[in-house]
C-alpha cells in the first residue's frame, strides 16, 4: 500500500475505466485470470460438496485460517462500516517488521494475483521472459508478449540461459516463480542472487514467492535482501498458502518505492483488501504456532503421498512447496476426470512431451484418499 492512499481518486479512475471513457487505460488492462482459463477452472471444480473426498487441485491450506485469525475476522466485522485505513496501515507495519523493510517498500493487494497482474500490465510493453513451464506460461494471466526459456534437464529455471538472453531492447521484465509452480522445485539461493545482480541492472525481475514459506529455510531462500539492497527486483508474497487465506485475499509486493510506483496504477492501491481480511492478516502474521503446525502437518501429509506414489512405481519431482508434481502414464485429462468421479480433485499438465499430475498437500485423510483412488484408476 503506497503511503499516499487516495481512495476517492482510485474510485474515480476505476469508474471511468469501467464505463470505457479511456481516462484510466492502465487499470486492469488484463484480467487477473484469462476468461478461458477461469471458465475451465470453474468447470473442473464445480461438484456437489458431499462428493468431494479430497480437494487437492488449488494448493490451498486445509488447516486454516487459524483460530486467532478467525477471531480477528469476527471482531473486524464491527468495523465493516468503515474504510480500512487503520487496518491496512497496521498490516503493512507488521509485514515491514517481519521482512525488515520500510513501509514504503510494501504494496498490499487482494492476494498476490492482483499484484502479479499489475506487474504484467505495467511491464508488458516489451516481452516478459519466463520459463516454460511456470505458473503464468500457459495463459493463466491472459495473453501478453512472452519469451519462454526451456527448463533445464532437471526441471529448474535455466538461469544461465536467461541471463545470456536478457536484452533491455527486447525484454521489459523477467518473471521467476520460486519455488516454481507447477514443478515445486526451488532454485539455489546463491545462484538466484547472482542472477539478480547480473540481470536486474538491465531488466527488472519479478520473483513470485507464493510458496517460499514451505522452503527448508524461507529467510535464507527469499530474495527480500535484494530489495533491501535497492536492486530492480519485485518480490510477491501471499497469505493464501501458509496462512490459509486463499478465499480471504491478502497479498503484497516488496520493492523499492520507484518500482512500486510503476505497478501501483494497475492495482486498487491496497483497497482490494477488506477491513476484516486486513485485521485477520495481522493476527495470522503473529500466529507463529499455527504456522509451525501447518508446516508440520504439510510435511507429514506429503510423506504419506510420497510413500504411496513410490509403492505404485511413480517418481515425483523434489518439492519445496505444498504440492507435488509427478509424471503419469495416461492422458492428464483422463486421469483428472477419473479421479473426479472418485471425489478426488487434482490438476494436470503437459510439457516436455510428458503428461504430469500435480497434487496439492491436504490432510492425512485426503492424501490417503488420493493414494487409494489413484491406485484404483491406474491399475
Amino acid at each position: 500500500m503506497a503511503s499516499s492512499l487516495n481512495r476517492r481518486e482510485w474510485l474515480r479512475r476505476s469508474a471511468l475505466a469501467a464505463v470505457g471513457l479511456g481516462a484510466a487505460p492502465e487499470l486492469f488492462a488484463r484480467p487477473l485470470i484469462s476468461s478461458a482459463v477461469f471458465q475451465r477452472e470453474c468447470a473442473s471444480r464445480i461438484s456437489p460438496l458431499a462428493a468431494v473426498r479430497a480437494k487437492l487441485d488449488a494448493n490451498e491450506n486445509p488447516w486454516g485460517p487459524s483460530d486467532k485469525a478467525r477471531q480477528a475476522l469476527i471482531e473486524g466485522i464491527g468495523q465493516g462500516n468503515r474504510y480500512a485505513f487503520r487496518e491496512l496501515f497496521a498490516l503493512r507495519g507488521g509485514i515491514a517488521t517481519r521482512d525488515g523493510v520500510k513501509g514504503d517498500h510494501i504494496l498490499l493487494g487482494a492476494g498476490s494475483s492482483e499484484l502479479l497482474a499489475a506487474g504484467i500490465n505495467a511491464y508488458a510493453k516489451g516481452k516478459i521472459m519466463l520459463a516454460q513451464t511456470c505458473y503464468i506460461s500457459d495463459g493463466m494471466m491472459g495473453e501478453f508478449p512472452m519469451d519462454k526459456v526451456a527448463l533445464t534437464a532437471d526441471f529448474h529455471y535455466d538461469l544461465d540461459a536467461m541471463a545470456t538472453k536478457a536484452d533491455p531492447a527486447i525484454h521489459s521484465l523477467v518473471y521467476v516463480c520460486n519455488p516454481n509452480n507447477p514443478t515445486g522445485q526451488i532454485l539455489p539461493a546463491d545462484k538466484l542472487r547472482k542472477f539478480i545482480d547480473d540481470v536486474s541492472p538491465k531488466v527488472p525481475i519479478l520473483i513470485d514467492e507464493a510458496y517460499i514459506d514451505y522452503a527448508a529455510d524461507p529467510k535464507a531462500e527469499s530474495m527480500v535482501d535484494k530489495v533491501r539492497e535497492g536492486k530492480n527486483v519485485i518480490i510477491l508474497r501471499t497469505f493464501s498458502k501458509l496462512h490459509a487465506f486463499a478465499g480471504l485475499r491478502v497479498g503484497y509486493a516488496l520493492a523499492k518505492p520507484a518500482l512500486l510506483k510503476v505497478i501501483e496504477p494497475f492495482t486498487q492501491q491496497g483497497f482490494g483488501v477488506s477491513v476484516t481480511s486486513a485485521a485477520a492478516g495481522l493476527a495470522a502474521l503473529k500466529d507463529t504456532e499455527f504456522q509451525q503446525m501447518t508446516l508440520r502437518n504439510t510435511a507429514e501429509s506429503k510423506q504419506i503421498l510420497l510413500d504411496g506414489l513410490k509403492k505404485l512405481g511413480y517418481e515425483p519431482l523434489p518439492s519445496s512447496a505444498n504440492f507435488v508434481l509427478f509424471p503419469i502414464k495416461m492422458k492428464g485429462q483422463q486421469l483428472q476426470s477419473q479421479l473426479a468421479r472418485e471425489g478426488v480433485y487434482v490438476r494436470h499438465w503437459f510439457f516436455n512431451q510428458q503428461p504430469w499430475c500435480r497434487v496439492s498437500i491436504g490432510t492425512a485423510d485426503e492424501m490417503k484418499a488420493f493414494v487409494e483412488s489413484f491406485a484404483k484408476v491406474v491399475s
